[in-house]
């Protein structure tokens, strides 16, 4: 990458290449960057890996490259940050600026950060204890103190990284927990509100105070920190567990529902009977489950609309279960019914436009029939009739050595997929895990097949698109490349938070992304090219909305 950005802010130079795929030329939100329209027909699976770059005017760089790229770090049981509880602060920072880098090299422009693991933080809240996954001890605050999300936030940031903070809506002790709850826990304050599920505790949706607590919570975040998104993950109504052996380490009921079909067993009923008596005593008309999945969709619709009331650009993603409900399912299509065991409605949830992204947990192959990966991506991209963006999450953590396990290049596949579909323009790993330890090469094989250039996260037109003032750019020649100088934009109606930049070397367009905190750049001269012939900048802002480019070299 000698031909990059570099000097005294390499912060670019990990996002430089050539664009690895067709750039958007459509114009509509939501277009696949690199893919057809339309797409092919359900099932046909392209080619693994990018599309040729297309040939554009010598003077005129093509569109920016466009995919929401992200990976989930999960701090409930310490799976992916920090590596285990009570880690010195150091060490905790030492991490998450690991990961954040690791994150940057790969050209990944989000990461999805679990802020409440189960009715904890791992920040300063008023209305929850510190979580003990990261203190190793609930109610315990780092020492010395610091604000870990905070600190994420801002190191993202200042890598041109988003940041959404993601929430258990409901959890409210996880099966691996090992210390006392403190005084402060909603089990304590609000008991009625929680319920015992085999080795969980659960607060109950059919509860107001469950969800007025959650609500309370998330909004909170919204206004006392700079996050990009909120997101919640497919936590609902818990998974079933067996009624026989309920006391027993009962987290393999997720996995049971990726392997499985559902109905097999005998299942340990939520204990919501006070919740759904008093609704039924109030006059309620609705079957029990109707009524359950009514008080998932009434938080869903509350957080929405609460969130965009206090801050109208932080997105709002949910990440349910990959299989759609049964009665709407593609042909051939079996398995574990979030419709009816979790009460989760996504179909609703789309069709309402009650969210900004969804990510279905599509964790199945491609060649895997019953759950096949390209045929549940066509059908959650048909749902999707208000065109919000559809940005599936991919099982990269299922790169292991068990009986089925991924290959690296299955990941890849699954990626290629996503790209030849219309709105097929973003995913998420779950987990970074499997990213930091470069499992089987699959981070290799993404920064060479998958991720050559960085990329914009899509633009959200639905929450605004006016777009941001153009950047004043100045330029000087310096030893070994051209200085650039951004800015301008900083008292704009609509702020940048980025610089979307394209350099020519030779006949080819290089495109980087720099965070609008960095003025100062270099582009470097190439060893065989020679130095920069042209630049192209424009600014963008949290909604990804690009303003007009400025020519700064010709």
């Amino acid at each position: 990458m000698a031909a990059c950005v570099a000097g005294a802010l390499a912060v670019l130079a990990s996002g430089c290449g050539t664009t690895p795929m067709p750039p958007d030329t459509s114009g509509r939100p939501g277009a696949t960057p690199g893919g057809p329209a339309p797409g092919p027909s359900p099932g046909a699976g392209p080619a693994a890996g990018p599309a040729p770059a297309p040939l554009v005017d010598g003077n005129t760089p093509p569109p920016a490259p466009r995919e929401f790229r992200a990976a989930w770090v999960s701090t409930v049981a310490n799976i992916d940050w920090p590596s285990r509880s009570n880690l010195s602060v150091a060490k905790q920072q030492a991490e998450a600026l690991a990961i954040l880098d690791r994150a940057k090299n790969l050209n990944l422009n989000a990461i999805v950060l679990q802020v409440r693991p189960s009715a904890d933080a791992i920040y300063p809240s008023e209305l929850e204890p510190w979580s003990e996954f990261l203190s190793g001890q609930q109610g315990r605050a780092p020492s010395p103190l610091y604000d870990p999300l905070l600190f994420w936030i801002e190191q993202a940031h200042a890598r041109g990284l988003e940041l959404h903070a993601w929430f258990n809506p409901y959890r409210a002790r996880h099966a691996t927990a090992k210390t006392p709850l403190t005084r402060e826990h909603i089990a304590n304050t609000r008991p009625a509100a929680v319920k015992s599920y085999g080795r969980y505790l659960w607060m109950d949706p059919g509860e107001a105070a469950a969800s007025a607590h959650t609500q309370a919570v998330i909004l909170d975040v919204v206004r006392r920190y700079d996050i990009d998104g909120v997101h919640i993950d497919d936590y609902f109504y818990p998974y079933p567990i067996e009624a026989r052996g309920a006391t027993a380490a009962n987290g393999g009921a997720e996995a049971a529902a990726l392997d499985t079909p559902s109905g097999a067993k005998s299942e340990l009923e939520f204990p919501d009977q006070p919740s759904w008596q008093r609704y039924l005593l109030g006059g309620g008309q609705l079957g029990r489950a109707d009524w359950r999945r009514q008080n998932v969709n009434q938080l869903i619709e509350a957080l929405y609309q609460g969130i965009h009331k206090e801050k109208s650009w932080v997105r709002f993603g949910i990440s349910p279960f990959g299989i759609g409900r049964p009665d709407r399912r593609p042909a051939g299509i079996v398995g574990f019914s979030q419709y009816d065991k979790l009460y989760a409605d996504a179909e609703t949830w789309l069709a309402k436009g009650w969210l900004d992204y969804l990510s279905p947990q599509l964790y199945w192959p491609v060649a895997q029939a019953p759950q096949a990966f390209d045929v549940l991506l066509d059908y959650w991209l048909a749902q999707n009739t208000r065109g919000r963006h559809v940005w599936p999450g991919l099982a990269t953590s299922r790169i292991d050595n068990s009986a089925k396990a991924f290959a690296p290049e299955e990941i890849v596949k699954q990626i290629g997929v996503l790209r030849s579909r219309v709105g097929g323009n973003g995913h998420v790993h779950f987990s970074v895990a499997a990213l930091m330890e470069n499992r089987k090469g699959v981070s290799d094989q993404l920064k060479g097949a998958s991720y050559q250039s960085a990329a914009l996260v899509p633009a959200t037109p639905w929450l605004g698109a006016e777009p941001p003032a153009a950047p004043s750019v100045a330029t000087r020649r310096e030893s070994g490349g051209l200085a650039l100088k951004l800015g301008g934009n900083g008292g704009a109606a609509r702020p940048a938070v980025q610089y979307a930049i394209w350099s020519r070397y030779g006949n080819e367009w290089r495109f980087a992304v720099a965070p609008a905190g960095r003025a100062n750049l270099l582009l470097a001269d190439d060893a065989a090219r020679g130095a920069v012939s042209a630049v192209v900048v424009s600014a963008v802002d949290r909604l990804g909305n690009e303003s007009e480019r400025v020519q700064v070299l010709r």
